[in-house]
């Protein structure tokens, strides 16, 4: 049996559904950690299956989370949903709840935060409730795993025996919308049995005017004009138009059952200290000055102090094992080709870029324990004002603040935005925000020429390519995407005490990504890198690189990169490994300047304050990955478009290099 799990954004769906099946996806208190279904099958029972669906606030195809839930629950039709609902807002999220009844399909109410209704001094009469709603409530804890045994009971009898919502009108007798819904609830019975879907659910989808569902029920044109106006006539007798008529039926519905069956808490600690935190942390004038010095903090911990402590001990562990390893071979006598592969090419190569694991997982650490919070959510509301005097909706911080982490989620997570224009704007502005990958590259050249300021040029950078997004934005505004962007609602959820298990689940999976690229992606290019550079045209072992084929290679991009300061060949060779992942740039440069264990030191003789800095603004901005392109063609549906994308970040990071080398060569 497979089971569809639904609800609004952050009502604890992902937490439930880790519950439910054992899994550790991510969950952070911040809304719109899912973009995606994902499935999984329920502990103690191998044949049922439960799906996490995107949250949403409402069956009505506009966001892509949106889209992916409806065809879900349309084509897939499950044997069974469980919705949760957050107990302590809980009006808002019964008008789901309505919409899921609709579909007749076996469905349990899990109210969820109960613990948290309980201790605000609010009850809620499930078993009234459940009469009302025609369906089984169960009150749950998913944080506390209380309750889900019994939601699980409740969920496989419903489903087993095809119990299907008792209620399905939600009007009240003889008011305009209960007229006009039954009467088109007649027009279409048959089409809708035919296109097997539930017949009020159909006709309240097309009185809303949901195109799909129109096409699903093949409906003749005097149909379809005999329904305009059935719905014309509602409106007038209503004084409102379809939608809100609808809204207003539903909610009536909903303020009746909870009158009924709910006791409303007292405003909860958590809340009134939420406020407090607000008033600070939300102000209109210091919210964007502290969320600044909170990450200048944050990058001072992670590059100056705990990380670099960390980063440096694990590369005195990588380099006291390379010279053991070292040493074993040169004693056995072994072949010098595979020497110079096993200790030039793969300990040096991928051991540089090993080196800065603990430095991406403290990083991670700080910025997990902000969103757990429910901080995240608060600089996203606070960026809403900022982002639409540059043409975007404040929800586009959202993949935004992802693309600190990876591009790639952060480029599907533009799903969530209903907005086609703010959507596909949002997909070329993300690849400008820093991701994780490029931490090696920013660690390295700080420790060799910006030694006393690291966390300033990190945050720096960090800012620039901000900087760099809003300039852009302001461009496509006015060219390619012109129009205004969608007004931005977002619910900010109460400050929570961070989940130690959600903190490290999410350093965790840094930390194994970022191992599974440095032994694949990253040792493969390694091994590429060091051929290429140990032999020539002919396949004849070089003595000096130079003459290698991967000079041979560089040598033709090192005009284009001549007037930013870098030159050399083994520079522009970095470069295009790092079109493969970030952290290559760093294991090739590894590999190229003699295999030395310390990049940094090794540097120093290739680069300039000035070429330095040059090069440090050319990689926070250029292409970020092969995968994040691929993400962007399979998002804009096409491989040109998302070649120019590629393009155009590369000409915007050269032009940006230009104009910082030149820059530093009259300050330095």
């Amino acid at each position: 049996m497979i089971f569809a799990l639904a609800g609004n954004q952050n009502c604890g769906k992902t937490t439930l559904f880790n519950q439910l099946t054992g899994s550790n996806q991510h969950v952070g208190n911040f809304p719109g950690v899912t973009v995606d279904q994902k499935s999984g099958v329920i502990r103690g029972h191998r044949d049922c299956t439960v799906v996490d669906l995107p949250g949403i606030y409402s069956i009505r195809p506009y966001s892509g989370e949106e889209i992916v839930t409806r065809d879900f629950l349309l084509n897939q039709k499950p044997d069974g949903i469980i919705n949760i609902v957050d107990a302590t807002n809980i009006e808002r999220n019964l008008y789901l709840t309505l919409q899921l009844i609709e579909l007749q399909v076996p469905m349990v109410l899990a109210l969820n935060m109960m613990d948290e209704v309980r201790s605000g001094g609010g009850t809620i009469d499930v078993k009234k409730m459940s009469q009302r709603l025609g369906i089984p409530v169960i009150p749950i804890s998913a944080v506390k795993n209380e309750g889900i045994s019994e939601l699980l009971d409740a969920l496989l009898q419903v489903a087993k025996n095809r119990v299907r919502p008792a209620v399905t009108d939600f009007c009240s007798q003889e008011s305009p919308v209960h007229r006009c819904i039954h009467a088109v609830c007649h027009q279409i019975a048959d089409h809708a049995e035919a296109a097997g879907i539930p017949i009020r659910f159909a006709a309240t989808k097309l009185i809303e005017e949901d195109g799909d569902i129109v096409e699903r029920l093949h409906l003749a044109q005097n149909e379809i004009e005999l329904t305009e106006h059935l719905v014309v006539q509602m409106e007038t007798e209503h004084g409102m138009d379809r939608n809100a008529a609808l809204a207003d039926m539903r909610y009536d519905f909903i303020e009746s059952v909870c009158r009924d069956t709910v006791v409303r808490c007292h405003e909860s600690r958590e809340r009134a200290r939420s406020e407090k935190l607000d008033n600070l942390l939300t102000h209109r004038i210091l919210a964007i000055p502290l969320f600044l010095g909170i990450m200048l903090f944050i990058f001072w911990l992670t590059f100056d102090v705990i990380g670099a402590f960390l980063s440096d001990l694990l590369a005195s562990g990588i380099g006291a094992l390379t010279a053991w390893t070292d040493a074993g071979l040169s004693a056995y006598g072994i072949n010098p080709v595979v020497h110079s592969l096993v200790i030039d090419g793969i300990f040096t190569g991928v051991g540089s870029v090993l080196s800065f694991l603990p430095i991406i997982v403290v990083l991670f650490f700080f910025l997990s324990i902000l969103e757990d919070t429910g901080y995240m959510a608060r600089v996203a509301f606070v960026m809403d004002k900022l982002l639409r005097r540059i043409g975007l909706s404040g929800r586009s911080i959202v993949p935004m603040l992802i693309g600190f982490g990876c591009s790639v989620p952060a480029i599907m997570a533009t799903r969530t935005l209903s907005s086609e224009r703010d959507r596909k704007m949002t997909i070329l502005l993300t690849p400008f925000m820093s991701c994780s990958a490029k931490i090696p590259i920013y660690s390295v050249f700080t420790a060799a020429f910006f030694p006393r300021h690291r966390a300033l040029v990190m945050i720096g950078l960090y800012v620039t390519g901000i900087l760099v997004g809003i300039v852009a934005a302001k461009g496509f505004g006015k060219t390619l995407f012109r129009g205004n962007p969608v007004p931005f609602v977002m619910e900010l959820p109460n400050y929570r005490f961070p989940s130690l298990k959600s903190v490290f689940q999410l350093c965790w999976e840094k930390a194994r990504d970022f191992l599974q690229r440095a032994f694949t992606v990253i040792f493969v290019a390694t091994l590429i890198v060091w051929f290429l550079q140990t032999f020539d045209t002919r396949l004849n072992v070089v003595s000096n690189s130079a003459d290698s084929l991967l000079a041979l290679v560089g040598q033709f991009l090192t005009p284009l990169f001549a007037p930013l300061g870098f030159g050399d060949w083994r520079v522009s060779t970095s470069l295009i490994t790092g079109f493969i992942a970030k952290e290559s740039v760093i294991s090739t440069l590894g590999v190229l300047l003699g295999g030395s264990s310390n990049v940094s030191a090794a540097i120093a003789g290739l680069f300039s304050t000035a070429t330095a800095l040059s090069f440090l603004v050319f990689t926070l901005l250029y292409t970020p990955c092969v995968a994040a392109i691929s993400a962007v063609r399979r998002e804009l549906h096409s491989g040109w478009k998302a070649a120019g994308v590629a393009l155009f970040q590369c000409c915007v990071a050269w032009a940006a290099a230009f104009l910082a080398y030149h820059a530093a060569l009259l300050l330095f």
